[in-house]
């Protein structure tokens, strides 16, 4: 082999190894390139579509260690989005009365993910598991693009009893959602006050008087 055909191959090796830096491809052995670091295209997916990647990455946690982490979007099961997808963590103030559930947006949190990364959000100030009272419970959920609609919200959550309450989205656009009901629902005033049971009498004769 000329010095000439050499110099030639050495440059056809180094464009090659050039064009696998820059596109992050490798190439098989039959001459076809495929991605080093595979990714998910999402561009054309519905709301409905994001909805449901994101509900395989989102995880609550048990309320022992909710105070630091209310709300994990972990890292997806599948290969990571080429363009990360906007989604929303939205907590609601779930206030117990003797008529029903009162709901009360009480923080919005917007970010932006690919599935690659864990993101941990907390619980808003006056809604960790040792700030609420038996009054007050916490709806919460993840869902991808645009804030919800009044017209998606829960109709009506009626009256909470733990173990058994429930919340309905009206849109498929919700990934994951949790409810925590309030512990004492049971003794909740109109006004979402704990309602208290009135002093006893004292006796002014004494234990002993007949």
């Amino acid at each position: 082999m000329s010095g000439t055909q050499l110099a030639r191959g050495s440059l056809t090796s180094l464009a090659a190894a050039l064009t696998l830096l820059t596109t992050g491809c490798a190439e098989k052995a039959d001459g076809t390139q495929v991605a080093a670091d595979a990714c998910r295209a999402a561009g054309g997916w519905s709301a409905e579509k994001r909805a449901e990647w994101l509900r395989t990455a989102v995880s609550f946690p048990a309320e022992a260690a909710a105070e630091e982490a209310a709300v994990v979007i972990g890292s997806h099961t599948g290969e990571p989005l080429c363009e990360p997808i906007t989604v929303q963590v939205q907590f609601w103030e779930a206030t117990a009365t003797r008529a029903g559930t009162d709901l009360r947006s009480v923080l919005r949190i917007r970010l932006n993910t690919d599935g690659g990364m864990p993101r941990t959000i907390g619980f808003p100030a006056g809604l960790s598991p040792e700030e609420r009272d038996g009054c007050t419970g916490v709806l919460l959920a993840a869902y991808p693009g645009t804030p919800l609609a009044e017209s998606e919200l829960p109709k009506d959550i009626g009256l909470l009893v733990p173990g058994t309450a429930k919340a309905r989205f009206r849109t498929d656009r919700v990934g994951a959602h949790r409810l925590l009901p309030p512990s004492e629902p049971e003794s909740c005033r109109e006004n979402g006050e704990t309602t208290t049971a009135p002093p006893a009498t004292p006796n002014p004769w004494g234990s002993n008087h007949p």
